[in-house]
C-alpha cells in the first residue's frame, strides 16, 4: 500500500471515529433568537440546583432551548402582529377568538408554553420545604390530604397520554382541583389559573428517566418551592395571579 493511501485510509478512519464519538443531540435547537417584545426569565437558582431529582443537562436544555424556541416564535409572530404582546399573556390566552386567525394555533402552542414555563422555573427550586398555612389547608380540604394530593396529581400525569401537562388549578375562592392539559395548553385558555404544574413532556425528563415517567412525577416533588407556592395561592386569592 503506498504511503498515501495509507494516509488516506488513516485520515477516514480519524473522521469515522469522530462522528461516533460526538455527542447525542437530545432536543431541537431553537431557532436563532428573534428580538422583540417576549424574553426568556432567568432562572433564580444554579442549573445544577435540581439534581439528582432534575439533572443539570436537563435544565440547560429544557430551559435556553425549549423554552427558548417559544420566545422566538412569539418574537416572529409579533413582527407582523405586534397586537399579541400588548396585552398581558392572560389576557391574550383567555380569548384566542381574538388572535387572527392565521397565528392562533402557533400562539396557543407558543404563548401557552411560555405560560406554563414561566410557572415552572417559579415554582421549583433546592430546599423547597413543606407546605403549611393556608397551601396545606386547601390540600386538606379540597384534595383529601398530602399523601392522596401526591398520589392522584402523579397518577393524572401517567395518564396523560403523549405530550402534555399535569396542574393544580386554584380559583378566586382557594379552592383547588387537578387538572391535565395536552400539549402546551394553559389553563388559562379556559378561564382557570394553575397553582403548579408538572411538565410531562419528555424533554422534561428523558435523560434521567427515559421511559420511567412514573419514576420522575414522584421524584419532582423534591423540587417543589412551597413557599412561591404559597405566594401564587395569595396572589390567586387576590385576583392577581398571572401565569
Amino acid at each position: 500500500m503506498s504511503p498515501i493511501s495509507r494516509r488516506h485510509l488513516m485520515l477516514a478512519a480519524t473522521g469515522i471515529a469522530a462522528v461516533a464519538a460526538a455527542p447525542r443531540v437530545f432536543a431541537q435547537a431553537a431557532s436563532p433568537a428573534a428580538a422583540g417584545p417576549f424574553m426568556l426569565p432567568p432562572l433564580t437558582y444554579p442549573i445544577a440546583a435540581l439534581e439528582p431529582h432534575i439533572d443539570a443537562k436537563t435544565m440547560e436544555i429544557h430551559h435556553d432551548r425549549h423554552h427558548q424556541a417559544f420566545i422566538t416564535n412569539l418574537n416572529n409572530f409579533a413582527k407582523d402582529n405586534p397586537g399579541i404582546a400588548d396585552k398581558p399573556i392572560g389576557d391574550v390566552l383567555g380569548n384566542l377568538a381574538a388572535v387572527p386567525e392565521s397565528i392562533r394555533t402557533g400562539v396557543r402552542n407558543n404563548m401557552g408554553g411560555h405560560a406554563n414555563h414561566t410557572m415552572f422555573w417559579q415554582i421549583m427550586g433546592p430546599n423547597g420545604g413543606k407546605p403549611e398555612g393556608e397551601v396545606l389547608a386547601a390540600i386538606d380540604r379540597d384534595l383529601g390530604g398530602m399523601e392522596k394530593f401526591q398520589t392522584d396529581f402523579n397518577a393524572a400525569g401517567g395518564r396523560v397520554f403523549g405530550s402534555g401537562w399535569v396542574f393544580v388549578t386554584v380559583d378566586k375562592e382557594g379552592k383547588l382541583a387537578i387538572e391535565t392539559r395536552p400539549n402546551q395548553d394553559n389553563p388559562i385558555i379556559d378561564g382557570k389559573r394553575a397553582l403548579l404544574g408538572n411538565d410531562v413532556w419528555e424533554h422534561a425528563y428523558y435523560l434521567n428517566y427515559q421511559n420511567r415517567r412514573a419514576d420522575y412525577l414522584k421524584a419532582w416533588w423534591n423540587t417543589v418551592s412551597w413557599s412561591k407556592v404559597s405566594e401564587r395561592y395569595a396572589a390567586a386569592k387576590a385576583g392577581t395571579l398571572g401565569v
